[in-house]
């Protein structure tokens, strides 16, 4: 779990967050242009990641602070004691180090939206500082420099060689950020943009590997991809840029998710699980609310918008070791919509699958994460498991319905998993049929 951010982390003063909190001063968050109460800061985010069982992120200010504020909030967190800022914790209540191990350097340090954002070699030269003082304090810790904020940025492919070439041996992960959207209503071309998430993964890695071979390394950089989703609509004309009086916690960017959001989504957990060699971290940006698979208000209810049950199963069953699935599925051609500033861009993608699929190994079984693209043909559905024998359906399900259904206070479960029938197994042999548009969730036991 990342904290604080995000665009967020680029203007915020960590020691803002900490100690009684009456006394935390409130500031003017010029991210979200909200005012900021700082009743909830670094302790209280690790307590919250203890209960709930989740290992913590926390990022650094590279913007507008620098290595040295870095290093201190190091010192704060995973020092045990008898320095200043070590035993400042352990005046504030918390007397054992929290023993962060992963970290990252600032957030989105490309982006001109971002406070004090950086060339490449302003902020690898930053990053490279930043991490040699952390790492001095502990050794243990983990850290992963920010890469690019979209493969549609100017500086994409130059930004990761530069920075890298600054901080490769500091580092153990880059960062990247994909968001996607249907800016276009274009449903094809929609389900087939996690494709672009293969093509992005596939290029940071070759660039990481170029720097490893410049220095004839072995060393091998890891991806972290700490913020993805599927998000359109809330960013029109900005509007969170104009919200009034600076408000505090204001209702911003709480995009409702369509079932054809959940098929995109899908896709996205699929090229997520089928690049686990390289990718180690996938944070989805957010949790509750703002852009979010978990909905609630104030004193109410809560509900599970559409895109919750891809991500719950990924996260429950895409445990276990990733296998290399071979596809041979129709194709399609697409072409992807992303508008950048007030120009529009078009990509023509190559061929598209209609079939995206994803096959992990466990201990006792397979599961099988299959995505139909199509908008009006079934898939015959047939997998040989090679070197498995013995297999059962342990369970089967599909998520379809009407591409524009969501779930709501009112309706929460419009839309959610139900049975896939006709699922057979012979030995190593499966045999289902896919419905058109669908995220299907097969789960083999033997």
């Amino acid at each position: 779990m990342r904290y604080p951010g995000g665009n967020f982390v680029s203007g915020y003063n960590w020691e803002d967050g900490v100690g009684p909190v009456a006394d935390r001063p409130r500031r003017l968050d010029l991210a979200w242009m909200s005012t900021e109460t700082n009743a909830f800061g670094t302790n209280e985010f690790i307590d919250w990641c203890r209960l709930a069982a989740i290992e913590p992120m926390l990022a650094v200010n590279l913007g507008t602070r620098g290595p040295d504020a870095a290093r201190n909030l190091l010192e704060y967190c995973n020092h045990p004691g008898g320095t200043t800022l070590s035993d400042l914790r352990r005046a504030h209540g918390w007397p054992e180090p929290h023993a962060i191990k992963f970290w990252c350097l600032g957030n989105e340090m490309d982006g001109p939206w971002q406070m004090e954002a950086k060339t490449p070699t302003e902020y690898g030269r930053v990053a490279t500082e930043a991490a040699k003082m952390m790492k001095w304090i502990d050794p243990s810790i983990e850290l992963a420099a920010c890469g690019s904020s979209g493969r549609t940025m100017p500086t994409f492919g130059t930004w990761e060689d530069v920075v890298l070439e600054h901080c490769f041996d500091h580092v153990e992960f880059i960062s990247l950020h994909t968001y996607l959207n249907n800016y276009a209503g274009d449903y094809p071309g929609f389900f087939a943009s996690p494709d672009l998430m293969d093509s992005f993964i596939e290029e940071v890695v070759a660039i990481a590997d170029a720097v490893a071979a410049r220095r004839r390394s072995s060393k091998r950089i890891m991806l972290s991809f700490d913020e993805w989703n599927v998000w359109y609509r809330t960013r029109r004309g900005r509007a969170q840029r104009v919200l009034p009086n600076w408000p505090v916690a204001p209702p911003i960017l709480e995009e409702v998710y369509t079932m054809a959001d959940a098929l995109t989504f899908g896709g996205a957990c699929i090229s997520l699980l089928n690049h686990a060699d390289r990718v180690r971290c996938a944070c989805l940006a957010q949790l509750v609310n703002v852009i979010a698979p978990i909905m609630t208000e104030t004193g109410g209810p809560a509900w599970r918008q559409t895109i919750f049950y891809p991500f719950a199963q990924m996260s429950r069953f895409g445990r276990g070791e990733v296998l290399r699935a071979k596809v041979d599925s129709p194709t399609y051609a697409a072409t992807y919509y992303d508008p950048r500033g007030a120009e529009d861009h078009h990509y023509p993608l190559p061929a598209v699958p209609y079939l995206k699929l994803a096959a992990v190994r466990q201990q006792d079984g397979l599961s099988l994460f299959a995505l139909n693209r199509s908008l009006d043909q079934e898939i015959a559905f047939d997998v040989t498991a090679k070197g498995f024998s013995g297999l059962s359906v342990e369970d089967a399900l599909e998520l379809r319905g009407d591409l524009e259904a969501v779930n709501t206070k009112d309706e929460p479960d419009r839309i959610r998993p139900a049975p896939l029938d006709g699922v057979t197994v012979e030995g190593d042999r499966l045999r289902a049929t896919l419905a058109p548009a669908s995220w299907n969730l097969i789960r083999l036991g033997g």
